[in-house]
């Protein structure tokens, strides 16, 4: 969602790298640039307008104008101030230190996620902290949204308070506390009942639920994608109930970003959590420094660790490092091998999570960047026997056609997996016999086919990356 921003950051260091020693008019120059991108961008203009002064401030001191790197310098002082624009370093935890059951009470207008974030939570929480959580819908308003959250509750393997008709919201919600005493539960997740806008009626309500339940959390959800919307509901939200955090969804969908950067400075409340995507388990911690890593391009490495550590599966990836390093590597194991790559998202989405990427995806424009060739290859060794994908050799013509048309691909498609195959196996035999200390003595070329590499650098042979 930052892209259009990163892009255009990133336009402004690059021509203060160009020019070398900077002058002040340089920096004032490179500010406004700053601004025009940030409003762009949808951040709010006292935001703006606070953050360049701060960079001004500091990017005008003698440290940067004398530095060796003045370019580098700028952008280390424009980080720093991202970072306390979305938060100040580190996470903002959740407030769960009360005496149980704690009551989390969520808070936000229709659509902007909320009861689907309740069961992410409540997901979260029961897996990640061990809690024991009660699911309660305070939602009489809209028709099913008692059931919706129930049937959340049961595919998160949590406990969903059983629905009494005619119940009001604040009944609903003491009858949740107590049943959470009685019956021993750790958190209590309240979810409230949301408007199409924001009205006294609904404030009202929050407030009442608030004042039987005296929440540690009170956790506002809106939608990124909703811009400056999303700033303006957070404070009415804040200003009528008091907010102590804040959830954003959709910040996997194509908004400008400012919503983000707005927020922390408008409301006073830090985002905590983000949530990208329908599925349960997509909930993440919000890391400041991350978050503007990527902005200006410098990647979230500790981000894509994280997520390799949460969704793949080790056993697996040890194992087809035992049998790559044995050279008994086979489609059956490459098939294996897309599908660790196919959990870890879209190509895009790990991109964007290294440094250096954004450009690269600048290049590649709006090409499809996702698992679309990974997917084909797996519908093409669905479609062989077991016999083939042990020993692809023996696949021919005839075999080939039939591969075809049972995958719903051509044979040249056949053909390009098979040779890509080939190429990958006669690297790992290479890389088998040359060891370790063979390959740093000749490089990687060592492991290309003959003709792409193996000889000496500008040789026959040789590679043209040595």
């Amino acid at each position: 969602m930052f892209e259009a921003l990163s892009g255009k950051l990133s336009g402004v260091f690059d021509g203060l790298a160009k020019r070398g020693a900077l002058s002040e008019a340089d920096v004032m120059e490179a500010m406004r640039e700053v601004r025009l991108a940030m409003l762009d961008a949808d951040v709010a203009l006292p935001v703006v307008k606070d953050f360049v002064n701060k960079v001004k401030e500091r990017a005008v001191g003698q440290e940067v104008l004398e530095s060796i790197s003045p370019g580098q310098a700028v952008a280390k002082i424009v980080n720093d101030a991202l970072i306390d624009a979305l938060g100040g370093a580190g996470v903002a935890p959740l407030n769960l230190n009360a005496t149980p059951p704690v009551p989390v009470l969520m808070v936000g207008l229709q659509g902007s996620g909320k009861t689907t974030t309740s069961g992410k939570l409540a997901l979260r929480l029961a897996t990640r902290e061990r809690k024991k959580v009660l699911l309660a819908s305070l939602d009489t308003q809209r028709p099913a949204a008692q059931l919706q959250l129930a049937q959340l509750a049961q595919q998160a393997g949590v406990t969903s308070l059983p629905i009494i008709a005619g119940q009001t919201p604040v009944g609903i919600a003491q009858r949740a506390l107590e049943v959470g005493r009685k019956e021993g539960y750790d958190v209590v997740i309240l979810d409230t009942a949301g408007r199409l806008s924001i009205d006294e009626a609904l404030m009202e309500e929050v407030r009442q639920i608030r004042d039987v339940t005296h929440p540690a959390e009170t956790l506002l959800v809106v939608d990124a994608m909703t811009g400056q919307d999303a700033v303006n509901t957070a404070k009415a939200f804040n200003e009528a109930v008091g907010v102590t955090g804040v959830v954003m969804t959709r910040m996997d969908g194509d908004a400008r970003g400012g919503a983000a950067l707005s927020m922390k400075a408008i409301t006073g409340a830090p985002i905590k959590l983000t949530g990208s995507g329908e599925k349960l388990d997509a909930l993440d911690e919000f890391h400041p420094e991350r978050v503007a890593g990527r902005i200006l391009g410098l990647g979230d490495i500790a981000g894509l660790v994280e997520k390799a550590a949460d969704t793949l599966d080790h056993e697996e990836g040890e194992r087809l490092a035992q049998r790559m390093m044995a050279g008994k590597f086979d489609l059956d194991d490459y098939a294996s091998q897309i599908r660790q790559i196919n959990k870890l998202g879209s190509i895009s989405g790990i991109l964007g999570m290294l440094p250096g990427m954004g450009k690269v995806k600048e290049a590649l424009g709006d090409k499809d960047l996702d698992t679309s060739v990974l997917k084909k290859h797996l519908a093409i060794i669905g479609s062989m026997t077991r016999g083939e994908r042990r020993a692809p050799g023996i696949i021919k013509a005839s075999r080939k056609k039939r591969i075809a048309a049972g995958s719903g691909t051509t044979v040249q498609d056949v053909n390009k997996l098979l040779k890509q195959f080939d190429m990958m196996s006669t690297m790992m035999k290479r890389f088998n016999k040359l060891g370790v200390k063979g390959l740093m003595r000749q490089g990687m070329s060592a492991l290309m086919p003959k003709g792409m590499g193996g000889g000496p650098p500008g040789g026959p042979g040789g590679s043209p990356f040595r």
